[in-house]
């Protein structure tokens, strides 16, 4: 199912790394733009537009944040309970922080907290809720060298994203063994379902946890067309399928995988073949990071596509799987 992706955003720059959410009908995306592929110049900042016809149309840009001396990336989002859009910004310069904002709107987004780590994550990704628990959210950090320092773990917040609560799940991995820009659902009875990227080219990691976050089992998958490849997973609630997204980078190719999370929870090589859902620039690390939210029965999945120092920010929509998706298993 091939779609032609929608324009967000294509002024001149580099327009990356894009987070979109849906607040009620309205779907907002988040994005950065610098010179280049880089994270903490002082040019890169973050902003925001918003569509209420399901990506046809945009509003103006609005800056969420541009702080001086600092590079700013969008690098996870989530709603909280009362249904607000959260966001996690990396702010990096003289030092190295992640804000966390708030908004009802899209238009306005209100600083948070700025919590402090015992580990200093390199990004935290998407935020969820975990009944008993509050709002979850997976963290990984490390220097991407050949040395075995890195580890990823989980943040819990039970006060709405005022404060942050920090465990490891793993420390001292090898590059080949870190799971990185993991995304995750909550699917009931404890039962958390994560895929993370590998920096190695190696196939998608799968982590689930079945007591609410508080351990966790990680296995290598069958997902192997994903090179640098950041996953955004939706679990349907009236189908409850599972959709894996992901940029296959020097493809270009935007990846859906459909699967009964049932089928995979304890068989993570078990998952279904890919379908392609639109095409973008085969230039490696300038198109990617696929990242989706959900309108009722639509998806959308937001990423970036061009070829340096010029890249634009696009959304692919798509309807919701039935269990006619399903693929065969590699």
């Amino acid at each position: 199912m091939l779609t032609k992706p929608r324009i967000v955003q294509d002024a001149e720059g580099y327009n990356s790394w894009p987070m979109i959410q849906a607040i009620g009908k309205k779907l907002v995306c988040v994005y950065s733009r610098g010179s280049g592929h880089t994270i903490s110049e002082d040019a890169r900042a973050v902003y925001a537009r918003i569509s209420a016809d399901g990506g046809e149309t945009w509003t103006p840009e609005a800056v969420v944040a541009n702080s001086p001396g600092y590079g700013e990336v969008e690098v996870g989002k989530g709603l909280d309970s009362n249904g607000a859009m959260l966001l996690w910004v990396r702010r990096v310069g003289r030092d190295w922080h992640h804000d966390l904002y708030r908004t009802t709107d899209g238009v306005t987004f209100t600083l948070v907290a700025t919590p402090q780590f015992d580990v200093r994550p390199v990004q935290i990704t998407d935020i969820f809720t975990v009944p008993n628990v509050g709002l979850m959210a997976l963290w990984f950090a490390g220097d991407y060298g050949g040395k075995p320092t890195n580890a990823w773990g989980a943040l819990t917040s039970s006060d709405n994203g005022e404060t942050w609560k920090q465990a490891t799940v793993e420390s001292s991995l090898s590059k080949a063994q870190w799971p990185t820009e993991p995304a995750a659902v909550y699917l009931g009875n404890g039962r958390i379902l994560a895929i993370g990227r590998t920096e190695v080219g190696t196939p998608q990691f799968q982590m689930v946890s079945s007591d609410y976050g508080a351990t966790w089992k990680r296995e290598q998958t069958n997902i192997g067309d994903a090179l640098a490849s950041t996953p955004s997973l939706i679990l349907d609630e009236e189908t409850g399928l599972l959709s894996n997204y992901y940029y296959h980078r020097g493809a270009g190719v935007l990846r859906r995988r459909v699967v009964d999370p049932e089928k995979v929870f304890d068989h993570p090589r078990d998952w279904p073949d890919s379908e392609p859902i639109a095409m973008g620039s085969k230039v490696t690390f300038d198109a990617g990071n696929a990242n989706a939210t959900a309108i009722g029965n639509t998806h959308y999945i937001s990423f970036y596509s061009g070829k340096s120092p010029d890249t634009a920010v696009l959304v692919s929509v798509v309807p919701a799987p039935s269990a006619g998706n399903q693929q065969v298993s590699e």
